[in-house]
């Protein structure tokens, strides 16, 4: 039983591995890079695991040292680690056999949390073709714009707007341009377009499935659904007067800038946290506070089942209101008139301490092995493991032990701390004693 709840998460695990071993592989190829011969192998691994995890987080510069086939090669890597290695992999199992197995089922339905193993294999193909769908949308808005306004032909526009539609929907946040989308600060067509794209990739095929239904009555909307909408405008409205507070007199980012780029920038500074790594300010010269801030908003993430990372955002709501249940007294945690049972709670929790866990090893690590501050280094920790990309000016920077450790964490942060655990452990989530043990109340606070 316990072997059979976790090949699941082996399959998982080895999947993206492989994905990984793949591309590390094309990317070391000497036509790969612009530069004669190979490049450093440790640049194109960690290339490797960013694309493949839609983090972004880059260690060379994109438009500079990766030819037109290396940039195919990061953009491939990143359409599969967005709609997920599993679910192109159940889809061209059906293809070949007409039917899954129920191993295959079941790891397409850890990687797709679909709830019904009998509908995965239709499940899968709903899923892929709405986000194909949403980065052909994407895609074409933005290549009106980079025609009309920036590119001089035809296929450099195309090019560019099918290379950032892509890494947008996916949350993968590469860009070509060596300074990302700073150039585009005041472009509210570009800005916006990719904000809304990393939106919605990122609050997962069960909140748009759902409200395809039943988007005019949000009172049949699930709690999910509820929980990671609302959150997501809460958290949107909140990092968007954060980043325009703290940086609308800050000379080194848009404090030169008029109010309409002001605001621009602080589209991008509060969407562009939420996992999908592209910058429209340097965030090497952001104020401190300002890095605190988008800390929070990557570590919080985006939705559950989509292309976004993090904890998500119906972690930290259900944990908010856990505390908010326990400061009032009461024994049972409500939400919108529905209880979240423990089991739950305790996934919940396993998730965020995880994360803290893993982003603090990482920050102790990167300034043991670099001169980094502690700020610096949490920031460009919590960024790797949240998936977002988002860069102070350091990834570039690290010796091969802190890219190692950024590596790992974009990895256990794509695949999901609890799926990482399970498959290393092989012990299944539901296990139950057959007896009780005498309880005992230790002094909290």
């Amino acid at each position: 039983m316990r072997a059979l709840m976790a090949t699941p998460a082996r399959y998982l695990v080895v999947a993206y591995a492989l994905a990984v071993a793949i591309g590390s592989i094309l990317l070391e190829l000497p036509i790969a890079t612009q530069a004669p011969g190979s490049g450093p192998v440790v640049d194109a691994v960690f290339t490797s695991v960013s694309a493949v995890c839609i983090t972004g987080l880059t260690s060379v510069d994109t438009g500079t040292h990766w030819t037109p086939f290396g940039q195919t090669v990061i953009l491939g890597l990143v359409q599969v680690g967005g709609l997920g290695i599993v679910t192109l992999a159940t889809l061209f199992t059906v293809a070949l056999r007409g039917r899954l197995r129920m191993s295959d089922q079941k790891a397409a339905q850890a990687d797709a949390h679909a709830d019904e193993p009998g509908r995965v294999r239709h499940l899968v193909g709903r899923i892929v073709r709405l986000y194909l769908l949403i980065e052909l949308v994407v895609m074409v808005l933005l290549f009106i714009r980079f025609r009309t306004t920036y590119e001089h032909d035809v296929a450099g526009a195309l090019w560019q707007a099918f290379f950032h539609a892509i890494s947008g929907v996916n949350n993968a946040g590469f860009s070509t341009h060596s300074d990302n989308l700073i150039r585009y600060v005041s472009d509210l067509w570009i800005i916006g377009v990719l904000s809304l794209a990393t939106i919605i990739g990122g609050i997962g095929y069960p909140v748009i499935f759902e409200l395809r239904k039943a988007w005019r009555t949000p009172s049949r909307w699930t709690l999910h659904t509820r929980l990671t909408l609302f959150g997501t405008a809460g958290l949107l409205a909140l990092g968007f007067v954060m980043f325009l507070a703290l940086e609308w007199a800050n000379p080194a980012t848009i404090g030169g800038h008029g109010w309409h780029e002001k605001v621009v920038a602080a589209i991008g500074g509060t969407a562009f946290p939420r996992t999908a790594g592209f910058n429209a300010v340097d965030y090497g010269l952001v104020r401190p506070e300002t890095l605190v801030g988008t800390q929070a908003l990557m570590f919080i993430g985006g939705g559950s089942a989509g292309t976004a990372g993090g904890i998500k955002i119906t972690t930290f709501l259900i944990l908010a209101a856990a505390m908010w249940a326990e400061i009032r007294g009461e024994s049972d945690v409500v939400i919108a008139h529905r209880s979240i049972n423990s089991s739950t709670l305790r996934q919940a929790l396993t998730v965020a301490l995880s994360g803290v866990a893993l982003v603090m090893t990482g920050a102790v690590i990167l300034m043991l092995s670099s001169d980094l501050s502690l700020d610096l280094a949490s920031f460009e920790a919590t960024s790797a493991f949240a998936t977002v990309g988002l860069s102070a000016n350091v990834t570039p920077t690290l010796d091969p032990v802190g890219k190692v450790v950024l590596m790992v964490l974009m990895f256990v942060g794509r695949v999901g701390p609890i799926t990482f655990a399970t498959s290393m452990a092989m012990r299944s989530r539901y296990r139950h004693r057959r007896y009780q043990l005498p309880h005992e109340r230790p002094i909290i606070g």
